[in-house]
């Protein structure tokens, strides 16, 4: 059991497909996309039928660090250098109006998934702690965009530990409780007239001459749209968009509870924070006085045989003080990522969309990703056009060299967080 699930609220039993059933748009995926793409399909009024291989946020949305970040996964002058200047300036306003559309939805609907401001951006080595300065001001002169500039003394104050040579504080960015959030959305649509059905698997999307077909093993929607919004298992319906985004397996750990003094001490603001690494560390204090820490990769369908002592290891490179503090909760899974770290949108045929490699991301863009979909379904193309024109390169290799090739990439990279 993850934290996650130790600390959500209940959640209603939604029954399995069985028999037959029509409906305008089947979204395929019970995770933020999908749960957005639902919830926004049917305030528009479209009969829509969403069906979940297991259940509502079991996926990478309800166990991921929930960490509501600014902007794309590559900064602002990468995408500048790589994209230009306009296409940049896209990206950024359509991730401004993600992170807007999350506050928005949780406005709308309570959802009671604890959500807190803040969030730190640590510079792991002294070259980070430059590019991260020049970032800010960089964003501050281009995008009217500010962020605090934190040297080596008062990132110390902001975070227990003197491991960092310094960071930005983002006050517009947070973190929430990832499951709580996915359960939150799940209810919205349903009260929007949409129907979740949980412990239902797609096996097959097949057009028709009136639309296309999903079938599962008890039963088939016909529907005039397919929204696939299933991350890491797209390459499970459509292989050849899935070739674009692989899974990698992240973990998380969450400590004993460590008494409000001791763990308001850690990080005093109560904001989430990030690292500069390759393999990034992500952690926040939970309500609940804990740390939740993320860190480490594996990047085959193995898992590390004790995932406490896995995570604890980077966790105690950042917090010694903690080698007393037994870690309660630890959990993996894959997250989908492509080459670019920008997500990948797409159309499997005029009438199947799909979205997927949110890249460690999925907060917000997961989130705005449904409703992009879901506007597309309608005919409004223009938001999701942003991201379906962006250059992708799927891994090489195929499917049977594709993770091998993998796990040497990840692996030097890896490594470069060390050197």
């Amino acid at each position: 059991m993850t934290w996650y699930e130790a600390t959500a609220l209940p959640a209603p039993a939604r029954p399995p497909l069985k028999g037959d059933t029509r409906a305008d748009v089947c979204v395929v995926g019970g995770g933020y996309a999908g749960l957005s793409a639902a919830l926004h399909l049917a305030k528009a009024g479209l009969s829509t039928v969403l069906i979940e291989a297991a259940s509502v946020g079991s996926g990478a949305s309800g166990r991921n660090g929930g960490q509501l970040h600014t902007g794309q996964r590559q900064d602002q002058d990468w995408l500048e250098r790589h994209l230009g200047d306009a296409a940049a300036r896209q990206l950024w306003d359509l991730a401004e109006q993600s992170k807007a559309l999350v506050h928005r939805l949780i406005y709308d609907h309570a959802i009671a998934c604890d959500l807190r401001a803040g969030l730190i951006h640590a510079a792991w080595k002294r070259r980070d702690a430059e590019a991260l300065k020049a970032h800010a001001a960089h964003m501050q002169a281009r995008y009217g965009f500010i962020e605090t500039w934190l040297d080596k003394d008062e990132i110390a104050r902001r975070i227990q530990t003197t491991r960092y040579y310094g960071g930005v504080f983002d006050s517009g960015a947070g973190h929430l409780h990832a499951l709580n959030y996915a359960r939150g959305l799940g209810l919205a649509a349903e009260s929007a007239g949409a129907t979740l059905h949980e412990n239902t698997r797609a096996l097959g999307v097949t057009s028709t001459s009136d639309g296309v077909r999903v079938r599962t093993a008890a039963g088939t929607i016909a529907a005039k749209h397919v929204v696939l919004a299933c991350d890491t298992w797209l390459a499970d319906l459509d292989r050849k968009a899935g070739a674009y985004a692989l899974p990698i397996n992240s973990f998380v750990a969450v400590t004993a509870p460590l008494g409000e003094d001791r763990a308001r001490a850690l990080i005093p603001s109560g904001a989430a924070v990030a690292d500069t690494k390759f393999v990034v560390d992500y952690y926040r204090v939970t309500p609940d006085h804990r740390l939740l820490f993320g860190g480490g990769e594996t990047y085959t369908r193995r898992y590390p045989a004790d995932l406490k002592a896995f995570v604890a290891k980077p966790m105690l490179r950042v917090f010694p003080q903690l080698r007393d503090v037994a870690l309660d909760y630890a959990w993996g899974g894959a997250v989908g990522v492509t080459r670019s770290r920008l997500p990948h949108f797409g159309w499997s045929a005029p009438n199947i969309v799909y979205a997927h490699g949110f890249s460690g991301q999925g907060v917000a863009l997961a989130t705005q990703a449904g409703e992009l979909m879901a506007e597309a379904v309608q005919g409004t193309l223009g938001r999701l056009d942003v991201y379906a024109g962006l250059k992708h390169n799927a891994f090489p290799g195929g499917r049977m060299l594709r993770t091998p090739l993998q796990v040497l990439g990840m692996a030097w990279y890896a490594l470069k967080d060390r050197l």
